[in-house]
This record gives structure tokens, C-alpha cells and sequence, in this order.
């Protein structure tokens, strides 16, 4: 069960109920304030070491969708109660072929050996059009053994075994002509018992060229899958290698398959929910899909659209969702559900949070509570969906950093300014 503000079960069709007042079971502050009008920050912090209250956060200042103006790293020894002067994180650079653009993808520590990963996309945009990335981006990862205070590894991830390089790193991607990267921070990393890590990642599909297609019609379109990660014996590096892909019917998820997310259900499968899109085609139903591996990630099952344990259906926006593990076991869902059929990626509210059934990986729609939703003088345009959670290793609690995009509007046009907040959302029996 969980206690959170305005609780009000989400039925497709059905009106949501209005937040309530915060309740006491809810705590909700500022994290981080925006630096200046016309910009956002968006943040995440993440524990460093397999037990304790060492962390790191990552935190980037945004003005305009898809890319960092800069990025910065703290650290905290006492459970964030102080961390340490921003770090900087260098997001562009000038190059011959044009603009570089890194972006801050969260991390994740090995509970067998200690060491903390953290992951990055970058590129080299010709004309720095973030549409561009799609043929560009690549996925990087930095390692530490120190808890974020050094990094003996930084690297681009490359599938192991002859015919691989940096400019074709994965079976089916040519950067230049296709990419693949992780969608965004909710996309978290999973370890597997026998130290297996799982990175659920997106790719562009290529076309009978090699170059990036675009069969559903939509913004974009990309592939899902899971990298595979493994340490070498003197544990310096990780090997990687890549699942089967989770591919879309276009003519049923206008922009394919989007920004996986993992768990692992009670019998040892692994489930992947995905966002999908009605992008272009509003008569299309808006779903969230999953499809699930009985080989550790090795291969996944065809996506169909994700439902309740009863069978009921629900309406859920172009976004991105996270599935947590808490320690006592059970797994819970944080994303958008919407009462009425979206619009391609809106309405991006309310933000629920609901239990997922281990046996069947599925929704359990009596556990579907609201966290935050549209309130008085919000902006249409209001955006809960740039957010990671994690659970409190003390209280625990889950701990969703969230921040509220495009609240307000600034002649008109969506005001970028914003907080990075977190929401404090206890777990009860």
C-alpha cells in the first residue's frame, strides 16, 4: 500500500479526482531551485556504495527539449543533508563537424563489488538540431571505486567480439546513419543476482540504406533492447554485448518502442514496460506496453499493450515510467496514467504510482494512487515526466525527483523555468 496526496483510483474513462491538501504521509520540497528564468534543472541522486548513505547527484540545467546547456556532479557523505561545490560536466563542445552534446543518463552501484557506474549519451550534432542525434548519439560509462570521487574507466560502450568499433558499436548501428542511447534517467540499470548488469537502451532502425527510418509517421521512432554487461576478470572495464531488439507494429505505436524500463517478476522472467505513442494518429489508442524475457534479457517476447491484473485496460501518454524494486519485494510503477485517450505525449499528468503484480507483471489497478496533477493556474502544457526514483535505504521510503515542466507559460509560449523537487512517498503494509 502507499501513502501519498490525493489518492484516487485511475479508471480509462473515468474522471481523476482533484489532489488533495498534502497529507502527512507525503513530503514535497525543492532540491534544487532554478538557476534562472528560462531555465530548468533536472536532477537524480543515487547511493555510491552497496550499503550506507553515500551519494551522488546529477543534476542538468535545460532551456530548450533534448539537450544540456551544462551539467554538474556533488557528492554527500550524510545522506544529502550537504554536498559538495558543483563539479561541472562539460555538455558542448566545438568540433570541426560540428556541436558535441552530452547528456546525463543516471547510474546505478554494483551490489557485488562496490563499484558505482553512472552513464552519459553523447554525440556530434552537424548543425546542433537535436533531431540530428538520432544518427549521432552513443552511450558512455564512467566507473568508480571510490563512491564518484575518481573514475578508473570512461568509455563508449561497445558490443565485444570482432567487427565492433566506435562508429559501429551494436549489431544494426552505424553512427552517422543510426544510434542508440538510453531514453532517459527513469531508464534505470539493472543488476542481475550472478552480477549481470542490464541496460535497458533505445535504438533508430535503419533502413535498406543502413540509414535511420521512420515507419510510423511520428516525431521519431526507435527500437528497444538491453545491453549486457559484464566485468572482466581484474574487473578494470565492462564486456558488452545486446539483447534481441523489442520492435513495434508502427501502425499501432506511431514513434515504435521507447524508453524500457526493468524488473524482475517472482518466477526469474524479466519484465520491460515501454512507452508507446499515438503520435500523428490520435484515433490510435494510447498504451503503455511491456513484453517480458524468460532468458535473463537475452530475448524478449513481441510488446503488447500493458493492462491491469484483472484485464481492464487504462490510457497511458508518450512518456517515460520507471518500475523500483523495493527491499521488502514488491515492485512499483511510476509514470502517467490519463483518464481519456492522450495526444501523443499529452496530457503528461497526473503522476501516479501503482503495485505491480510479481507473478503476472502486471498493473494492480486498485493500487493506483495519484501523486501530483495539474493545479489551479497550470499551464495545458504541464509536463510530470522528467523524473527518477529510488528508494530511502532509512525510512524506506520512495523518493520520486520530479520536475514540474511548463507550469506556466511566458507570452504564450512554454516557460522553461523550474525546480528540481522531490516527493517523499511512504510505503505501508
Amino acid at each position: 500500500m502507499l501513502a501519498v496526496t490525493g489518492w484516487a483510483e485511475v479508471r480509462t474513462g473515468a474522471p481523476v479526482a482533484p489532489l488533495a491538501p498534502p497529507a502527512a504521509e507525503v513530503r514535497r520540497e525543492v532540491f534544487l531551485a532554478a538557476p534562472r528564468p528560462g531555465t530548468a534543472v533536472l536532477a537524480s541522486a543515487y547511493y555510491t556504495r552497496p550499503t550506507g548513505v553515500e551519494m551522488i547527484s546529477l543534476h542538468q540545467w535545460m532551456s530548450r527539449s533534448d539537450t544540456t546547456d551544462v551539467a554538474y556532479l556533488r557528492l554527500s557523505s550524510d545522506h544529502g543533508v550537504t554536498w559538495t561545490s558543483d563539479a561541472e560536466v562539460r555538455t558542448e563542445e566545438r568540433r570541426p563537424s560540428g556541436t558535441l552534446r552530452r547528456m546525463l543518463r543516471g547510474g546505478c552501484v554494483d551490489p557485488r563489488t562496490g563499484i558505482f557506474v553512472r552513464f552519459r549519451i553523447e554525440g556530434v550534432l552537424p548543425t546542433d538540431d537535436p533531431l540530428e542525434g538520432l544518427r549521432q548519439w552513443a552511450i558512455h560509462y564512467s566507473a568508480s571505486r571510490d563512491g564518484g570521487r575518481t573514475w578508473f574507466v570512461d568509455e563508449q560502450i561497445i558490443h565485444r567480439g570482432p567487427g565492433f568499433s566506435a562508429v559501429r558499436p551494436l549489431p544494426g548501428v552505424e553512427i552517422g546513419k543510426t544510434c542508440y542511447m538510453v531514453g532517459d534517467t527513469a531508464s534505470v540499470p539493472l543488476f542481475l543476482d550472478d552480477g549481470t548488469l542490464l541496460l535497458p537502451i533505445i535504438l533508430t532502425p535503419a533502413g535498406p540504406d543502413g540509414r535511420y527510418v521512420n515507419p510510423g509517421g511520428g516525431y521519431t521512432y526507435t527500437d528497444a533492447a538491453v545491453l549486457r554487461g559484464r566485468w572482466t576478470a581484474d574487473h578494470s572495464r565492462l564486456e558488452w554485448e545486446m539483447s534481441s531488439r523489442v520492435t513495434a507494429d508502427p501502425a499501432r505505436s506511431t514513434r515504435g518502442m521507447d524508453e524500457p524500463t526493468l524488473a524482475e517478476l517472482a518466477d526469474g522472467r524479466l519484465l520491460m514496460v515501454l512507452r508507446g505513442s499515438n503520435d500523428r494518429q490520435p484515433a490510435l489508442p494510447g498504451y503503455r506496453w511491456v513484453a517480458f524475457s524468460h532468458d535473463r534479457g537475452w530475448t524478449w517476447t513481441a510488446p503488447v499493450p500493458w493492462t491491469y491484473a484483472n484485464g481492464g485496460g487504462f490510457f497511458s501518454p508518450a512518456s517515460c515510467s520507471q518500475l523500483l524494486t523495493h527491499s521488502s519485494g514488491r515492485i512499483f510503477w511510476l509514470g502517467n496514467l490519463t483518464p481519456e485517450n492522450p495526444r501523443g505525449n499529452r496530457p503528461r499528468y497526473p503522476f501516479v504510482v501503482g503495485e505491480v503484480d510479481r507473478s503476472s507483471g502486471l498493473l494492480i489497478e486498485g493500487s493506483v494512487r495519484v501523486v501530483d496533477d495539474r493545479r489551479p493556474g497550470d499551464s495545458a502544457d504541464l509536463a510530470l515526466s522528467n523524473f527518477s526514483a529510488r528508494e530511502d535505504r532509512v525510512t524506506g521510503e520512495i523518493v520520486l525527483h520530479l520536475t514540474r515542466l511548463f507550469a506556466r507559460l511566458q507570452d504564450e509560449r512554454r516557460d522553461w523555468t523550474a525546480d528540481a523537487e522531490i516527493y517523499r512517498i511512504a510505503v505501508v503494509p
